[in-house]
């Protein structure tokens, strides 16, 4: 056998992972803010692209900009698209004649009327403070808006009152440096009175001092410390009720009978001391926070159409409505003639544009499959309610709309699903699947079986408290199959104490109440 050189001719088809690709796959997982700041760096990047608002959607070259609501009948029938119903009430008025309707733009904006004048003139030079503003002829209701009030300023603004030495002040303002939004003090009094130049017990001191600002509890270094300074401030922190304070574990566990041995007092005395902790704020410091409250959009909008079918459309807000200027783009082309870099730039932002439109359709589509699949299956959950919550996973969503289960996965996760019962998140629909107790009969979803434990224990009474085991024969009962571990597990995660608990608790919240 020889050995030799040559040529060989071979073709083979392999998957490519192109910059393109990739940026389809990460454009599906992206929450409407992401997709929002993704869009906002590739507009600012390419001029070719453009941001279109909502009422110029029908100018936008692209199927992205376009809503298609698809209506599913309750008896999970087949999809159908929904129709234009202006255009389709009114085919006399073709498309030449709407772009008529606004045509004339004279005298509509008119710059030379009268500015608007202020309520009160006279007063205007008083409230602007920026130069000039004495010849304003208007003014931004937004310069009067009060400006919020921190802990940290609410704290500062009494320190003056309370401590006379300079020093101290100058001390106090670094301890109150060190309270968070909770109104909790963090820091160590060793290392500031080092860093400081004074004694640990002086720091001491001026904790103890500031601890009886405004809010009470503030600046304490545990939730001992918070409730035994609100307890002081109201004369009621006697040696039983340190006896309670210092057990909060046993609090926490509701053991009430261990509790009144060590506080040495009856039960009308321990109720009166839990119902005054009750009253007590664990957080001094949350009244001034000032965190900001992310409002969730929805992703998909489900309504119940008078046709009684389901319908299924994408929100319009969180839709990008992005086209690609190609107006812009031959201007440019021409005027750039035959300089090749010229060109080739020109080229790439066209192509990267053209791409990023058909990513952003595709990835609209993509969710309202997905969506229209998901509704689909879960009829019962939108007409009846979380007991009729089918189980459901994400091959099954894929084999029914011809797609891979890691694109269904994608598609899924943080996007919400605007229904008639509420706000949920796609993955909210793929629940576990707990089987029947009949032979043959339906399986259960495994939210559905938490919600029914969740109502027995509700509807349970001080006298008939449930145990696991009882739980168990009640879903039974029901039709569903469960260990009483799992039954466990369910509770606990749904952070309901034991029966042992629930039934001194119980009886307790009884007595106070006959009280």
């Amino acid at each position: 056998m020889s050995l030799s050189a040559g040529l060989l001719l071979r073709q083979s088809q392999s998957l490519v992972m192109t910059p393109q690709l990739m940026q389809s796959i990460q454009l599906l997982q992206m929450t409407h803010l992401e997709l929002s700041q993704f869009i906002a760096q590739e507009i600012e990047k390419n001029p070719l692209l453009e941001l279109v608002s909502s009422d110029q959607g029908e100018h936008a070259d692209t199927p992205s900009s376009e809503e298609h609501p698809v209506a599913i009948a309750p008896d999970h029938g087949d999809d159908a698209n929904g129709d234009d119903a202006w255009g389709a009430s009114h085919p006399e008025v073709g498309r030449a004649d709407l772009s008529e309707i606004d045509a004339g733009f004279d005298n509509v904006f008119q710059d030379d009327r009268e500015p608007g004048k202020a309520d009160a003139p006279e007063l205007l030079g008083q409230w602007k403070s920026m130069p000039g503003a004495e010849a304003a002829d208007d003014y931004d209701l937004e310069d009067f808006v009060a400006g919020q009030v921190t802990l940290r300023d609410h704290l500062m603004q009494q320190v003056p009152f309370l401590l006379q030495n300079a020093a101290d002040r100058l001390v106090a303002q670094h301890l109150v440096d060190y309270v968070d939004e909770a109104g909790y003090f963090s820091g160590e009094v060793a290392d500031i009175a080092e860093r400081l130049g004074r004694e640990p017990q002086q720091v001491e001191d001026l904790l103890q001092r500031l601890q009886t600002l405004d809010p009470p509890g503030v600046m304490a270094r545990s939730l001992k410390e918070c409730l035994a300074i609100q307890l002081r401030q109201r004369n009621r922190f006697d040696p039983a009720m340190e006896a309670l304070i210092d057990r909060l574990e046993l609090l926490a566990r509701r053991d009430f009978v261990t509790l009144r041995r060590h506080c040495g007092v009856g039960d009308e005395d321990l109720l009166d001391m839990l119902s005054e902790i009750r009253n007590l704020n664990p957080k001094p410091g949350s009244s001034f926070e000032r965190s900001t409250c992310e409002t969730i959009s929805p992703d998909v909008l489900v309504r119940r159409g008078a046709d009684d079918r389901w319908a299924i459309e994408l929100n319009p807000e969180t839709l990008p409505r992005v086209l690609v200027d190609r107006d812009y783009f031959r201007k440019v082309s021409a005027s750039c003639g035959k300089q090749k870099d010229d060109q080739a730039f020109l080229s790439d932002c066209m192509q990267s544009a053209n791409w990023l439109t058909r990513s952003l359709d595709q990835r609209a589509k993509t969710i309202l499959k997905v969506a229209t699949e998901i509704v689909r299956q879960q009829d019962g959950f939108l007409t009846h309610g979380v007991d009729h919550l089918r189980p459901l996973n994400l091959k099954t969503v894929a084999d029914a709309i011809k797609m891979h289960e890691s694109t269904v996965s994608r598609v899924t996760s943080n996007k919400y699903m605007l229904t008639p019962r509420g706000l949920f998140e796609l993955k909210y629909f793929f629940t576990v699947s707990i089987g029947s107790a009949d032979a043959g009969g339906d399986s259960h979803s495994a939210e559905a079986v938490r919600h029914r434990i969740r109502a027995l224990i509700a509807q349970e009474s001080p006298e008939a408290v449930l145990s696991d085991d009882d739980i168990v024969v009640s879903l039974k009962q029901g039709g569903v199959d469960l260990a009483r571990r799992t039954v466990a597990k369910y509770r606990e995660a749904m952070n309901i104490p034991s029966s042992v608990q629930r039934r001194r608790e119980k009886r307790a919240m009884a007595k106070l109440a006959t009280a």
